[in-house]
């Protein structure tokens, strides 16, 4: 089976622009990112977790591609805009694959535009049918750098970026690619802030996973954009495990039995023990729902135990790109940028439910216990029981 290095990443997020901004505020449990939505959401004021400060320039970019998430995925590529350029000189245009997640993509656009259809009875020069097509961020990526090689884009909600990185090793095992730029891109809009909001979802508050007194998400936006290649790396996607246990359009199966299978497919594929994972990054929405669930099966599959916590009070929930973001915190966690080998803090108010199993929730002060190979796991779990869970770790 090939080994799939990760190479290269770029990242924005709330928490900041760069892996190195990026880094000291996820390890220093910073949630000073999220602030409140511009416009009231069915009459509520709600934190998001949004991205601040101008944005790269599309320039003459297609009028299809001209939408903020393609910006911010912009942003994420513009960081590792070297290591790109050389992948593609190395192996040639059609050797390099892409492939993103993504749900809301240029959706804001479209919702601005139908706005001013109504009420003008015209749609603005500005409108194009393609910013709200789901395949638009790996098409603007394969334009953009001249690509040929295969290029899609997966939107399965929630779980959409981390299938987007499992994809991404299967082109490499099957030799379809030698090098792929995968990862995902999600923007704020109202439509997303509307739809949660209906579902009773969302919190006024800034969110609070694992609490008994949760109440609900917080929506975020950002791109992580990584370049994986058989040449090897620090830094490698060890394993991947995925289900579908379909047990409702929204609500996850109450005991966790779709989790618990990706959770165990992972270490299967990679090859090692429960006891070897060092730190796991938990979905933690923060609903009453997830958090028991994801108790539940985090308790089955690591019955001694393991260190965690969620990043979503740091960085709002981003959809579907949030399985290569919170991906992108394991990376950064296992790098250079963490010498002091920290642990990324849980950011809750320390009021645990009695009703579920109690996790090993990471505290400011939690380290890395000493390995000389170091192994996390990111789980994303999604609408429709879609669920993965993806490990990284120091390169074998």
């Amino acid at each position: 089976m090939t080994i799939a290095y990760l190479n290269a990443l770029g990242v924005i997020c709330a928490l900041g622009r760069g892996k190195a901004e990026v880094a000291r505020r996820l390890l220093d449990g910073d949630s000073s990112g999220m602030q409140l939505y511009p416009r009231p959401v069915a009459g509520r004021q709600l934190p998001v977790g949004a991205v601040t400060g101008e944005l790269p320039s599309l320039g003459d970019t297609p009028l299809r591609y001209a939408t903020r998430n393609n910006q911010l995925l912009l942003a994420a590529m513009e960081e590792i805009g070297t290591e790109l350029k050389a992948a593609i000189a190395r192996f040639g245009s059609s050797r390099v694959g892409v492939v993103m997640g993504t749900s809301t993509t240029g959706i804001q656009e479209a919702t601005q535009a139908i706005t001013q259809l109504v009420r003008e009875g015209q749609l603005p020069a500005s409108y194009h049918y393609g910013h709200q097509e789901l395949s638009a961020p790996a098409s603007f990526i394969s334009e953009r750098l001249q690509l040929s090689g295969p290029s899609y884009s997966i939107s399965t909600a929630c779980t959409s970026s981390a299938r987007a990185l499992l994809s991404a090793k299967r082109q490499l095992d099957a030799g379809i690619c030698d090098a792929v730029i995968c990862g995902g891109v999600d923007s704020l809009c109202d439509l997303t802030l509307q739809g949660f909001s209906s579902l009773e979802a969302t919190s006024e508050y800034v969110c609070n996973p694992f609490s008994a007194n949760r109440d609900g998400i917080n929506i975020g936006e950002g791109a992580a954009v990584f370049l994986m290649t058989r040449e090897k790396g620090p830094i490698a996607l060890l394993g991947a495990g995925a289900s579908s246990d379909a047990h409702h359009i929204s609500a996850p199966d109450p005991h966790g039995q779709g989790a618990i299978e990706a959770m165990r497919k992972a270490l299967f594929d990679a090859a090692i023990r429960v006891e070897q994972i060092d730190y796991l990054n938990l979905h933690g929405t923060a609903t009453p729902h997830n958090d028991a669930m994801e108790s539940l099966a985090v308790a089955a599959v690591f019955p001694n135990g393991v260190p965690c916590s969620s990043s979503k009070p740091l960085t709002g929930h981003t959809l579907g790109a949030a399985g290569a973001l919170e991906a992108a915190f394991c990376w950064l966690a296992l790098s250079e940028h963490n010498p002091l080998q920290r642990l990324p803090p849980h950011r809750w108010d320390n009021q645990p439910d009695a009703d579920l199993p109690r996790l090993n929730l990471n505290t400011a002060g939690t380290v890395m216990a000493g390995s000389d190979c170091r192994r996390m796991m990111s789980n994303s779990f999604a609408f429709g029981g879609n669920n993965i869970s993806l490990i990284l770790g120091d390169a074998p």
